[in-house]
């Protein structure tokens, strides 16, 4: 790919004037990507669920508990670009074989996890392959739909993937828990990806680089040390604190990226052309992508805790509660396929963003009083808008470079969703829990050290209630969920800046009619 020519985005939309129309085997195999996707969905949302279990059974430590958690995300963000560039070279199909097998395998292996320590590798590995499933999954789809339409089409049913699988994680995880060992979360992902590898080399076509140039190694080890410190200082800063452990962290991933940047910018053919970010249509997609999932992962964050601590829903209902928002996404996301012939892309993202924005301002409004049908109703206005704007901002994205780099511009898709995710509970979780600990209020006679638990978490303080005296324990359970409720309110004005913040954001970079 040449680093001196940036493609424009009307340039783009004109070269596929005449591309040829996809097959029938091109849907079906749009299908079998569908696989990977939900399952790399459902492996991000189930695990919370599962942790009391877990906690119980495998005894980890505080630190080794928190590490479950995010050495997933940690390692999946950063190999996702080196990934993407080795798809490119070795071809995407084969790289995403690779990653399903690995990623099956590792889940049995998650399964039976006879220590923390074992479970805590097996998430560290699900990480790598997951790495290696999702940018093949998008750049795949940039070689088989070649026209336009079609491709945005086709992002659209992918986007929507994302959803479902946030969606059917905890009903049937919570249905899981509920009936079986805790393990069982971790072989939801063998009936996806079985069929996956049986069908792949049917119904998807193979696709690769055709002049890759050499392997950057370095360039890879920069991108490892540029991500993963950033991911660890954000999920540090959140969970224990602003200290010296999280300075280093920032100054080490920015320390990295800038050597990064500044090989790459030396190179004929980079690792990723990150000249790609001085086109302000690429690089507001891909912040309006980043700022999307941190919106739609924030407000699932509280929302899950809410229906769950708040309202006494299982996990299983509580999922159902949300069900109506995936049907709405997947609405929105096909909507916008249409729409967008007649109004520019820019456009419509700043109308998904704002209502995102409209949903917060509900929970902002109501704070933890919501009915049920109020926080379906909010949560599918938010889920429409965000389709919407995720649908788009990847169709510019990967638009914006040739078929045979499409693995590297996934990958920064793929990126910006991981830093989203992480951002969005961070953030978002950071405020709730200190508006929760700002309003607690522990009343007199209970230990210290359990006053000390409740102050934590609403989950700590519900758990401290129930060994309390009757009295005494409903007293601290009402204050600490109209402390939670607290929590909500702040966080909802936050999550309605941003959007805001995005919207704009969106109008002022995407200005082209992208085809």
């Amino acid at each position: 790919m040449s680093t001196t020519a940036l493609p424009s985005t009307s340039a783009t939309a004109t070269s596929t004037d005449a591309a040829p129309r996809a097959t029938r085997r091109d849907w079906w195999g749009l299908a079998v990507l569908m696989l990977p996707v939900l399952i790399v969905s459902i492996d991000n949302t189930v695990l919370s669920f599962a942790l009391p279990y877990i906690a119980l059974d495998l005894q980890p430590s505080a630190a080794t508990q928190l590490w479950i958690v995010d050495i997933y995300p940690l390692v999946l963000a950063a190999l996702l670009v080196s990934m993407g560039n080795l798809g490119d070279r070795i071809g995407r199909r084969r790289l995403l074989l690779i990653g399903a097998v690995g990623f099956a395998a590792v889940s049995v292996m998650a399964a039976y996890s006879t220590s923390a320590e074992m479970l805590l590798t097996a998430r560290a590995l699900l990480g790598l392959f997951g790495a290696a499933l999702m940018p093949c999954t998008l750049s795949l789809l940039r070689g088989m739909f070649a026209d336009r339409s079609q491709r945005r089409l086709a992002i659209a049913v992918w986007a929507t993937g994302f959803a479902a699988g946030g969606a059917i994680g905890p009903v049937v995880g919570g249905f899981l828990l509920e009936h079986a060992f805790w393990g069982s979360i971790f072989l939801l992902a063998i009936p996806f990806l079985v069929p996956l590898l049986v069908l792949a080399p049917i119904l998807v076509r193979e696709s690769r680089d055709p002049a890759p140039g050499r392997f950057d190694v370095v360039a890879v080890v920069l991108s490892m040390a540029t991500f993963a410190p950033i991911v660890f200082a954000i999920k540090h800063v959140a969970t224990v604190g602003f200290d010296l452990v999280a300075v280093v962290s920032f100054v080490v991933g920015l320390a990295a990226g800038t050597l990064f940047v500044r090989r790459l910018l030396r190179q004929s053919n980079p690792l990723l052309d990150v000249r790609l970010f001085a086109v302000p249509a690429f690089t507001g997609s891909v912040l309006v992508n980043l700022l999307s999932v941190f919106s739609f992962v924030g407000l699932l964050y509280f929302l899950s805790q809410h229906l769950q601590l708040v309202v006494g829903l299982s996990p299983m209902n509580a999922g159902l509660v949300l069900v109506p928002g995936t049907l709405a996404m997947i609405a929105g996301s096909l909507l916008v396929v249409r729409v967008v012939t007649r109004v520019r892309p820019g456009v419509l993202m700043a109308c998904g963003l704002s209502m995102a924005g409209i949903a917060y301002v509900v929970f902002a409004v109501t704070g933890g009083h919501a009915s049920i049908p109020v926080i379906a109703a909010a949560f599918a206005i938010l889920s429409i808008g965000i389709g919407s704007a995720e649908t788009l901002s990847n169709d510019i994205i990967v638009a914006a470079v040739p078929p045979a780099k499409a693995g590297a511009a996934s990958a920064v898709s793929e990126t910006a969703y991981e830093l989203g995710a992480v951002l969005g509970t961070s953030v978002l979780g950071g405020v709730l829990a200190a508006g929760y600990a700002a309003n607690l209020v522990v009343p007199a006679g209970v230990p210290a050290a359990d006053a000390a638990q409740a102050g934590q978490t609403l989950a700590g303080a519900l758990t401290v209630a129930e060994r309390l005296p009757a009295e005494l324990g409903t007293a601290l359970a009402d204050s600490a969920r109209a402390a939670f409720d607290s929590g909500v309110v702040a966080t909802s004005v936050v999550g309605v800046v941003l959007a805001a913040g995005a919207a704009v954001l969106a109008l002022a970079t995407v200005r082209g009619r992208q085809g």
